[in-house]
């Protein structure tokens, strides 16, 4: 499989501008993150799209493979944007947060194993919640999945509730799953994907993925057992392990 990875990257971030930049023990975020996917050997090749030339100008100092996409609504799209600028064939795309400095390759590496299924499209992870806090915190998005792990929904609250027993009991009725934001996807569903007007649903949750369940896309949600901290905004710093 010829696997194609890219890290979007912009700087103009609502809740913490200039994130990719951000210092975390002597090195900026966007190295650490191109860092530790480069170590996922099923990578043929790495990329940081972004659209911003401080951005651009770092990336080049610490030796990494960097391309200038302009504007875009979205990481997917500067995916894309990538893709096509790049002229390759490829039979995955990875889509890598950018904010997470210190992603396993293991988690990219599942991601891909995802499009051995040959009715794999666009592909997804998600780790198993284990407590309630978890559950209720409207940042943490939930998914559910058929038996052939297949997307049925994505949404901010806890959609299945066993209303007849205490919630502490409410793990030993259901499982519950946390998505976790990385998006694998086929060129062909890549290109697809891009062109689909955005829908109710997602604007009203700010999921981009709700997107493509409403138009009729399948997603594949291959089952993680790793997780590391997203960094959303500056205090989120404060968390991760150095």
């Amino acid at each position: 499989m010829h696997v194609l990875g890219i890290i979007p990257a912009r700087y103009n971030s609502l809740r913490f501008p200039g994130k990719p930049l951000v210092d975390i023990g002597g090195k900026s975020m966007i190295e650490r993150v191109y860092n530790q996917a480069k170590k996922c050997n099923l990578l043929s090749e790495l990329y940081i799209a972004t659209d911003d030339n401080r951005i651009f100008s770092k990336v080049r100092s610490f030796g990494g493979n960097v391309i200038m996409t302009g504007q875009y609504n979205s990481g997917t799209e500067r995916c894309y944007a990538l893709f096509k600028h790049l002229k390759k064939k490829f039979d995955v795309i990875i889509n890598i947060q950018g904010d997470e400095p210190f992603i396993n390759p293991e988690q990219i590496s599942q991601l891909a194993d995802c499009f051995l299924d040959k009715n794999t499209a666009i592909a997804t992870l998600a780790k198993q919640i284990k407590t309630a806090e978890q559950l209720f915190d409207e940042n943490i998005v939930k998914v559910m999945f058929d038996k052939n792990n297949f997307a049925l929904n994505f949404s901010r609250l806890a959609t299945t509730q066993p209303k007849s027993f205490d919630v502490k009991k409410w793990f030993v009725v259901n499982k519950f799953y946390k998505h976790i934001g990385i998006y694998g996807y086929s060129p062909k569903a890549l290109e697809k994907i891009c062109e689909l007007e955005p829908t109710k649903r997602e604007l009203s949750e700010r999921l981009e993925q709700l997107r493509w369940l409403e138009n009729g896309y399948k997603i594949k949600v291959g089952i993680t057992t790793f997780e590391s901290i997203s960094v959303d905004v500056p205090k989120d710093i404060e968390k991760l392990k150095l």
